[in-house]
């Protein structure tokens, strides 16, 4: 069985390798059909990403970063490719090879293709770790001053992000110039080592995330921090004490009990600096989708965006995923679409981008298609190769089999939005 194991992971890889060359080829192809359909030369290409993506399952940005990888592997890799289709290496560490190359000319990148993934018997033995630093090694020799450049160029690309973590928790990471970061760890760790060595019982951990959120926010203290929130939820899960879970936008799911005493305790009457809005939204019994509202002007309005971000969550292009960046016309404005809860969908911006090349199209799925029925908002993508792929809006808190339903006078089902709000202002 062993040997089994060893057999599949090496047909893995040389089925990551044919992957690698049917997507250089297709590139290729798409390519040279677009030249000879006229289209500029500086946008060749354009679309080919998230197609990749798409017939991958994975986000159109992920997509067009593997033809990337596809590209230098096939153009100017071969030793690394033959490693993948031997089985010697798997995907990952053959992308290892070509981001860790990425600074260096033409001639300095196979150089080191050469001598790293040329080596077979050497590269089957080095892991993630080592056959990095080989390769930083080799490139300094060759090139010291690209490294020096791709260090100055990474500092440009400092961020912050935000993703949710289990338990109603969240992943708060910065990408931070060395000297940032190891400066910022050893602040919050002295501060944690002075505050328990005069007797504070939490941990060290628990004070550095504490003291992290004050002096970020500006807060005394962590708990007391109050932002903005869209809260989710029925009004049997806020006031029938329904088990319910409640949709928290940019997070997901939270127990109903955990948004109970989210409202419960921006609500106090003793907080005079959080307030608690209720704004009703409505939802029909049969799709479980949000009541529609309409606007004439081609860019969305404020209220009708805050209804698409409530109703998708995140980004709608299948596999994607990512926060919702622009509020984007299904059938284009300049086609006569209108701006309509039904004709707009939340969108990144790569995958928002990747739908304007030639070729693509979308459109609204009606709820009542036999194929729906009961779906809730429900978007075709038709890529240029006739591949269809559907995206239904998540469901809503209510919209499940809850043997506790209640009825409003308008026949439709009472989706709340909680917005603790430092200010007080509504959302």
């Amino acid at each position: 069985m062993i040997d089994q194991v060893r057999a599949l992971e090496e047909l893995k890889a040389a089925a990551a390798a044919a992957q690698v060359r049917v997507t250089a080829v297709f590139d290729a192809l798409t390519r040279r059909a677009q030249a000879a359909a006229g289209v500029k030369a500086d946008q060749l290409g354009k679309g080919v990403g998230a197609q990749i993506g798409l017939a991958r399952r994975e986000s159109p940005n992920r997509g067009t970063r593997m033809l990337g990888t596809a590209r230098i592997l096939t153009g100017e890799m071969p030793h690394t490719l033959q490693a993948l289709t031997l089985g010697v290496i798997n995907e990952w560490r053959a992308t290892i090879l070509v981001k860790e190359t990425a600074c260096l000319s033409l001639e300095d990148r196979q150089r080191i293709d050469e001598q790293v993934a040329g080596n077979l018997a050497e590269l089957e033995t080095l892991g993630d770790n080592q056959l990095i630093a080989r390769i930083k090694n080799l490139s300094y020799a060759l090139d010291p001053h690209s490294v020096v450049n791709r260090a100055s160029k990474a500092a440009s690309e400092r961020y912050v992000s935000c993703r949710p973590a289990p338990d109603t928790m969240t992943y708060l990471t910065g990408l931070l110039p060395v000297a940032q970061g190891v400066g910022v760890f050893a602040a919050l760790t002295r501060e944690a080592d002075r505050l328990r060595a005069v007797g504070d019982p939490r941990t060290k951990g628990q004070i550095m995330a504490d003291t992290l959120v004050e002096r970020v926010t500006g807060w005394a203290k962590a708990e007391d921090v109050r932002v903005q929130v869209q809260l989710v939820m029925t009004d049997r899960a806020l006031l029938a004490g329904s088990v319910e879970p409640a949709v928290l936008p940019g997070y997901g799911m939270v127990p109903a009990q955990f948004a109970r005493d989210l409202v419960r305790k921006t609500g106090s009457r003793t907080d005079k600096a959080a307030r608690t809005w209720l704004r009703r939204l409505y939802t029909e019994p049969s799709t479980g989708q949000l009541v529609g509202m309409d606007s004439r002007a081609r860019l969305v309005p404020e209220g009708l965006a805050r209804f698409i971000a409530v109703r998708d969550q995140v980004c709608r292009m299948p596999w994607c995923g990512a926060p919702i960046r622009h509020f984007d016309h299904i059938k284009p404005f300049r086609d006569g679409g209108t701006t309509s809860a039904e004709n707009i969908q939340g969108l990144c911006e790569a995958c928002n981008q990747a739908k304007e090349a030639p070729g693509w199209s979308m459109n609204t799925v009606s709820a009542g298609s036999a194929a729906l029925r009961g779906a809730s908002h429900t978007v075709e993508t038709r890529t240029p190769t006739g591949h269809l792929y559907r995206s239904a809006a998540p469901p809503l808190p209510g919209t499940g089999n809850d043997p506790v339903q209640s009825s409003s006078p308008s026949g439709c089902s009472p989706t709340g939005i909680i917005a603790p709000n430092h200010s007080g202002s509504s959302m």
